[in-house]
Formats: structure tokens, sequence, C-alpha cells
């Protein structure tokens, strides 16, 4: 097995707690589904939010999807002018047999903007 790394984001329509779990537990899930991966096939994710995201860690809408034995770390991303609000971005490393070309990275709704190159 190869160690490879997938992307995706989503944007929230609001800053609660209850709306972030969901829409980011979508986007796991998608990253999972689309990459024919379970929980036992991720290493780490990183998770990072915009700057007015407050109402909860991202981090905690996996461990309620069940995923509880794998490292999780949250960070903020940068405060840049203009850039897309509420936005919520994973990087996960994992263990597939896939072609790194073959990984499908997850960019949910309007954050499909964000990276038209490799959004899936």
């Amino acid at each position: 097995m190869a160690v490879r790394a997938v992307r995706g984001a989503v944007q929230l329509d609001r800053d609660e707690a209850g709306h972030m779990a969901e829409r980011v537990g979508e986007l796991l899930v998608a990253v999972l589904e689309r990459n024919s991966l379970t929980a036992d096939d991720l290493i780490s994710v990183w998770f990072t939010a915009t700057p007015d995201l407050h109402s909860d860690f991202p981090a905690a809408a996996a461990r309620k999807l069940g995923i509880v034995d794998v490292p999780l770390i949250c960070a903020q991303e940068l405060d840049i002018e203009g850039a897309m609000p509420r936005v919520v971005r994973i990087l996960a490393h994992i263990e597939s047999d896939r072609p790194r070309a073959d990984i499908a990275h997850v960019y949910l709704g309007a954050a499909g903007a964000l990276r038209k190159d490799i959004a899936q």
C-alpha cells in the first residue's frame, strides 16, 4: 500500500456547531466513498477553517462519524482578503493502492470554485 493524500473542502452556510458537523461529515463521507476507502485506510486528517468559523472544531465531525482512532488536527486558515468565507478544508493522508492521479479530491458545493483543477 502506498501513502496518498486527498484534499477536500466545503463551504458552510452559517457558523453553527450542528451545521458544521453536518457539512464536514458530508465531506468526509464523500471523500471515503469516492475513493473506496474505510476509516481503517485513514492515517491522519488535517482540518483548516477560515477565521470566521469558531462554533466548533471541524474534527469533532469525524469523531461523530466514529473515526476515533485516527490522529486529527485543526488549524486556522490564513485570513486573506477576498477569500471565500466559512470554508473547512481537509487534507487526509490515506493508505491506498490507487495511483496518485486516480485520487478523487472532493470539493462540495460552492467550494468547488476553490480548486477547479482537481475537484471531482
